[in-house]
Parts: structure tokens; C-alpha cells; sequence
């Protein structure tokens, strides 16, 4: 027999004989209480108390399930305990961190809470998890363990195929996926090592570190162009293909108007009518028409592509377009909602073609009140179409075709824009870099597309029968129910963003005041104007914006701050946005004498359209830099000004002045001193020399890499002062990136 210590229990490495129950229940609490994040299982326990012997090893598991019906363990897993602390349940989503480490996003706590790498159990960035919180009391965070995943946010990941002699792996491209997908070699789709390919995790065993998958499809050969785009929308689960169904749905369509369907329509065909969109587009689906009527008011008539008379309810094309929910818009194509068929032929407002449209009509007066307004369908026939660059002539020279109608559609939006910033809208308008591509889809040139009075123009239209619509569906009168509708919102921006921003644009001499929103709009409108053309533009308009909400559907409306409209939606482009759809939908509903219909199904769809729409735009900036940067590898060497665009602890991102391409100086390179983060001013601070590197600051640069597999550009600073001894740089402080 071995000799018992006092407990009860034997020297670690001997064999257990004897045990005393209320002994083994107070070790058991003990180690839990040593930790009270931990959780274990009954092998797990038997191995920190040193018992080998399988009788005490069962009584543990006894004395486990004992103390969780006590109430002093809870269960977290199927024979996982955990010390039931303060803690409570929450379910949030995934911000995974570069580390590994992630943050659970949720509205159930007002404290985002730390997930350390090993409670992940293989939750991956934004799935939706039920988590265990509890609260570390050597720790200033609250803390917590997945429990639960419940619902996968994707299963298919890009990367790079590796193949060895008996399997392989994929190496995704994502930060956000730190594993390795384990590929059999009987799963591979025969890739073989250096293609980019997309694999499907199949199963991912609790104690197995890398998930195990199988290639669905084979991409090609990294710095294709056509391998990189197909990669960058497989990276954001987007597709870049319709389903055979779905073509062949589109293909049955008749393109031919019928006489019957005529007869039930307001006909515009005989009124002049006119689009305006850029040069490479081929999906009109917005056009106006104008004509001056006998009491001397205006008509102008806002036609918008009848999309819904086409995509039916419960049909593969409506499926299709619902579940993209958007065009997306890479720099080389674009990958649309609907079937060209429909998209660029039987919808799109072509000239001199008969098209079916749902229309909103207004009469207005010389200073562009509106004195009737009426919403239908209608047929029209467009006289001309106009490209932005044709309409901006006709309107600076006062020439060329319809140009009595455009220069009177000029001057009716010149006025309209004047009341809309008047009565608050904030004055958003980016310039959009563009890309000159060759006849291989690569880079020789970049501009920059402006925002111009023909642009303008449309855009008031536009915004006049979106709010509109809204109104006349959702503004409240004695005779009518709130009826569900969709709504495009966007919430008042965060009072703390809009203090530290207030104080950032100080260092260059700029203010904004924000005691009202109508003094905010006024006083952001003036920022605006005022840094127009200066080195500081970029950075100032982007902190403006962020300071700002994000807009997005719903069908709780809260109005548009941006715009300053208590009522407005999206009713002007159906051909490339769902929520537009759902809009035409309703109205039609509405104006026939329908009931209001369930708000919940709506706010889904319009979850789901607001999600597809950050996807795309994440895919569209992907293709952006992927561009940049393949714009940029020849030039490896070469020095360029630039204009400091964002200050981190590991970096100092610079927007380059002419070509707008941005690149990140590592702070690891800055070796003439020890520089730390000042969160507060955006700035890197050297500690000797105190030299400061802040947002908006002009800096010369030398191109070090252009990476294009991970789209990023590396500079290095051309310092000005005389080189000094090198110094090792602190490492960074990591800070939680969101």
C-alpha cells in the first residue's frame, strides 16, 4: 500500500487505494477556484489531482455532476464543467484579433468580452456564438469561453494549395482564418502546389487544431487577373456566376411589350425623355423626362426600370437577385444582381426603345416647389442617352442636343440642392480613384472621377423621389395606418467620435461646432469647402466620415441624418439593389388598397440586403488594392510624396499625392528612435527626439515591396535629417484592432 498524504490521496506517481469523498469534492473546488475561467472534464481533473486509478477517476466524474446539481459547477459541454461564477450566457459574434485572441460583439452586454485563443473551440471571425462570461478579477476585462457555435459565418476559404506526398493543405489568404485547411489527397480536385483554389471545411474534430476540407474549385495560377478577381469575390462569399436555372429563367422572359399590359400604363412615350450615367454603363435603369405644361409649371418625370414587373415572387430570378441582394462593382467588371438579359437588354432604359418603368411624377413650380406629385407605372421611350461627360458639356456650354431640357433639369436641381443643404445635408462627396486598364485588365493610369453638376443633377432627382416615396408611404395623416415599408437609415453620429474629431481638425486650424445637428451639418458642409485642395482633404473627409453612422435598410425608420430627411428610401435602383425591389414591391401593394404586411419578415430582408452590401463593398476596396498595388510593382525603389492617411502602433499608413495608392511605413523601420502610439493625437511620438508622425502630415517615401497576394504595399520614410546610430524600436503595444 502506498503511503496516504493527509488528504487522502496518494504521492503523485503512486497508486490510489483509498479516498475520502468530501476530500475529493474540496480539491476538485479547489482547482476550479484556482481558476475560474477554466474548464474541465473528468480525465482532465483526475490528471491534476495525480490519480491514475480508474475507480477514483469515475468518482470524480460523480463528484463533477454532484457539484453542477448543487449549483456550484455548471456544465458548459457534454461532460465539461466549469466553476459557476457571476457569469451568465450571451450569444455575439466573432471580431477575431491578428493574435488569434478574439472580442464577442454583442447587444446582451455593454462591454465587448476577451475570448482567449484556447476558448475559441474553433470559432472562427464573425459566426454567431453562445459564449460563457465571467469576469477575471486579476484582469481589467470581462472574459468568457465559447460554448456553442451557432451559425458558421463561412465554410469556404481562398488560399493557396501546398501538396506533399501524402496530403495537403490549404493556407487561406484571410487573417481572420489562422488555420491550415487540412486537404486528403483524394479531395484536392487535382490542384496542385502554387494555385489558388477554394476549399470547404468538411469536419473540424474537437482536439484536432486544423479543420479538415476538400477543394470545391481550382482557381489558376496567383497574379492572373482573372484567378485574382474570381478570388477576391470568393474571399467575401460572393458570387461571380449565375446558376444554369437561373439563365434559363431569364432566357424564357419575353422581351416584346404587349398591348394589354400598354393599356394599363401612363404613357410617357411622346414627352422627351433623357438618361444620364456613366460611359461604361449598360444597365440604365434611371431615366427623367421634362415638359413645361400650360400653366407654366414644369413636369418632370423620375422612371425607374420595372424590375418587379419581370422578377416575380417565388421564382429562381427573384431567389437569385434576394440572395446577392446587389451588383458588385470590382474595377475591372462588374458582377450584376440580375442576368444580363435583364440587366443590360429587356430593364435597362435604352434609347429609342420601349420600356416599362414605375415612375414618380412632379410638378413644380419656377423655384422647384412641388405642386402635385403622382407615383405609377408608365411606359416611356428614351430620345437620347447622355453619359456624364456629354451632359457636363451641354450644361457648361450651353449646347448640343436637348440642351434646353437638360439646362432646365439643371437649374430646377441647382435649386433643390440648395433647399436640401439649407435645411441640413452634409456635403459627402468623394472623389472615386479610378483605374485605366489595358486590353489585359492591368493598370497603365489612374484618375480621379468628380463629382460635377451633371452628376449632380441626377442625384437630386434621385434623392427627390426616394424621399418622396418614403413619405407618401410612411408620413403618418389622420386617414391612413402605419403600413411597413423599407427604409434607408442612418443614424446621428457618435458624440465622442465627433469630440475627438472636433479636436483632431484643430491642429490644422479647422472647427466644427456640436450643439445642434443642424449647426453640426452647417459647420461639417464649411469643413468640407475649407480643406478642399489641401494636403490635409483626404484625411479630414475620411475622419468625417467615420465620425459618422453607417447607413443601412430597415424597416424602423429613424431618418437619414446624412441628408437630413426624416423619410427616405431606395426606390431608383432596382436593376443592382434588392431593397429597391422590395420598395417597388410595396408601393404597388399600397397603391392597389393593400394592408399593411409583417414588419419582422421585412427587417430580415432588410438585415440581409445591409449585410450583402458591406460584403460587396469590402470586395469592391479589395479589388482597389489589389490594383494598386499591381499599379505600383514597378515601381520597387522609386521615392514619392505623400500625405500621412493613418497612424497605428504597428504603422504609419501614407496615401501616395498623385497616384492616391496607399502603403504602410512598419514602425519597426523607424530606427532613428523609440516611437509609441498617442492614441489620442493620432500620432507616433518619439521618445528622444520627439518627432511626431500624425495624420495629415506631408512625408517623402521609397517603395519597398509590392506584395500582391496579400494586396499590401510596404514603404520605408526618406528621412531629412542626418542618419544617427540605429536604435532597436519598441515593440508595438497591441491594441485591440476593430
Amino acid at each position: 500500500m502506498s503511503k496516504k498524504n493527509k488528504n487522502g490521496f496518494g504521492k503523485k506517481g503512486a497508486s490510489q487505494t483509498s479516498y475520502n469523498r468530501p476530500a475529493l469534492i474540496s480539491h476538485i473546488l479547489k482547482v476550479f477556484n484556482e481558476d475560474a475561467g477554466r474548464s474541465l472534464n473528468y480525465r482532465q481533473m483526475a490528471k491534476l489531482l495525480h490519480v491514475k486509478d480508474a475507480s477514483t477517476a469515475h468518482l470524480i466524474n460523480s463528484c463533477l455532476v454532484e457539484l453542477t446539481q448543487k449549483g456550484d459547477l455548471i456544465e458548459i459541454h457534454k461532460g465539461k464543467f466549469k466553476l459557476k461564477t457571476q457569469g451568465n450566457y450571451i450569444i455575439g459574434k466573432v471580431d477575431l484579433t491578428a493574435k488569434g485572441s478574439a472580442y464577442i460583439i454583442s447587444d446582451e452586454i455593454e462591454r465587448d468580452v476577451f475570448i482567449a485563443a484556447k476558448n475559441l473551440n474553433h470559432a472562427l471571425h464573425d459566426d454567431v456564438v453562445k459564449v460563457y462570461v465571467y469576469a477575471r478579477k486579476e484582469r481589467n476585462h470581462v472574459e468568457g469561453e465559447v460554448v456553442e457555435i451557432l451559425k458558421r459565418n463561412r465554410e469556404t476559404f481562398v488560399g493557396v494549395v501546398e501538396v506533399s506526398q501524402h496530403f495537403a493543405f490549404l493556407i487561406p489568404e484571410r487573417n481572420q482564418m489562422p488555420f491550415d485547411i487540412f486537404i486528403p489527397l483524394d479531395k484536392l480536385k487535382k490542384a496542385t502546389s502554387g494555385q489558388k483554389a477554394i476549399a470547404k471545411i468538411l469536419e473540424w474534430p474537437e482536439k484536432q487544431k486544423n479543420p479538415i476540407g476538400e477543394i470545391i474549385e481550382v482557381l489558376g495560377m496567383p497574379g492572373e487577373n482573372e484567378v485574382e478577381m474570381h478570388a477576391i469575390l470568393a474571399e467575401f462569399g460572393l458570387p461571380y456566376e449565375f446558376p444554369k436555372r437561373v439563365l434559363e429563367s431569364a432566357g424564357k422572359i419575353p422581351d416584346k411589350i404587349t398591348e394589354e399590359e400598354i393599356s394599363h400604363r401612363r404613357d410617357f412615350r411622346k414627352i422627351t425623355t433623357l438618361t444620364i450615367d456613366p460611359f461604361d454603363a449598360k444597365d440604365f435603369d434611371d431615366a427623367l423626362s421634362i415638359q413645361t405644361l400650360k400653366n407654366g409649371n414644369i413636369e418632370v418625370g423620375v422612371h425607374i426600370a420595372d424590375v418587379t414587373h419581370y422578377v416575380r415572387p417565388n421564382t429562381a430570378l427573384e431567389k437569385e437577385a434576394y440572395e446577392r441582394a446587389t451588383s458588385v462593382y470590382l474595377v475591372d467588371r462588374v458582377v450584376p444582381m440580375l442576368p444580363e438579359r435583364l440587366s443590360n437588354l429587356i430593364c435597362s432604359l435604352r434609347p429609342n426603345e420601349e420600356k416599362l418603368c414605375f415612375s414618380a411624377v412632379f410638378e413644380l413650380d419656377a423655384e422647384a416647389h412641388i405642386v402635385k406629385q403622382w407615383f405609377g407605372k408608365t411606359i416611356i421611350n428614351s430620345d437620347r442617352r447622355f453619359t456624364y461627360e456629354e451632359a457636363q458639356e451641354v450644361i457648361e456650354t450651353e449646347a448640343g442636343d436637348l440642351k434646353n431640357e437638360i439646362l432646365l433639369l439643371h437649374q430646377l436641381a441647382l435649386k433643390l440642392r440648395k433647399k436640401r443643404f439649407h435645411a441640413g445635408s452634409i456635403a459627402f462627396e468623394r472623389s472615386e480613384v479610378k483605374f485605366q486598364l489595358d486590353e489585359k485588365a492591368r493598370p497603365i493610369g489612374v484618375y480621379l472621377k468628380e463629382n460635377k453638376e451633371s452628376n449632380q443633377l441626377i442625384e437630386e432627382f434621385m434623392l427627390l423621389a426616394n424621399k418622396k416615396v418614403a413619405e407618401f408611404i410612411g408620413k403618418p395623416d389622420a386617414n391612413k395606418a402605419v403600413r411597413t415599408f423599407v427604409y434607408r437609415v442612418h443614424d446621428e453620429p457618435n458624440k465622442e467620435k465627433l469630440n475627438a474629431f472636433a479636436f483632431f481638425i484643430k491642429r490644422f486650424g479647422y472647427q466644427i461646432q456640436t450643439k445642434s445637428a443642424k449647426k453640426i451639418a452647417d459647420s461639417m458642409n464649411q469643413l468640407l469647402v475649407d480643406v478642399h485642395g489641401k494636403n490635409e482633404q483626404t484625411v479630414v473627409e475620411t475622419l468625417a466620415i467615420r465620425t459618422m453612422a453607417k447607413a443601412e435598410y430597415s424597416t424602423k425608420n429613424i431618418g437619414h441624418y446624412g441628408l437630413s430627411f426624416d423619410y427616405y428610401s431606395h426606390f431608383t435602383s432596382p436593376i443592382r439593389r434588392y431593397p429597391d425591389m422590395m420598395a417597388h414591391r410595396l408601393l404597388e401593394h399600397y397603391l392597389a388598397g393593400g394592408k399593411s404586411v409583417p414588419d419582422d419578415t421585412y427587417e430580415e430582408m432588410c438585415k440581409h440586403s445591409s449585410d450583402m452590401e458591406q460584403l460587396a463593398a469590402n470586395a469592391e476596396r479589395a479589388s482597389v488594392k489589389y490594383k494598386q498595388v499591381e499599379f505600383m510593382k514597378d515601381n520597387v525603389g522609386k521615392e514619392f510624396k505623400g500625405v500621412i492617411s493613418g497612424v497605428t502602433q504597428w504603422g504609419i499608413y501614407v496615401e501616395l499625392i498623385d497616384s492616391k495608392c496607399e502603403g504602410m511605413v512598419p514602425v519597426r523601420t523607424l530606427i532613428d528612435d523609440f516611437y509609441e502610439y498617442d492614441e489620442a493625437e493620432f500620432a507616433l511620438i518619439g521618445n528622444r527626439t520627439k518627432r511626431r508622425y500624425t495624420m495629415g502630415d506631408e512625408v517623402e517615401i521609397k517603395v519597398v515591396s509590392a506584395n500582391l497576394s496579400k494586396k499590401q504595399l510596404d514603404f520605408e520614410m526618406v528621412h531629412d535629417f542626418a542618419e544617427e546610430e540605429p536604435l532597436i524600436p519598441l515593440k508595438p503595444k497591441h491594441k485591440r484592432r476593430r
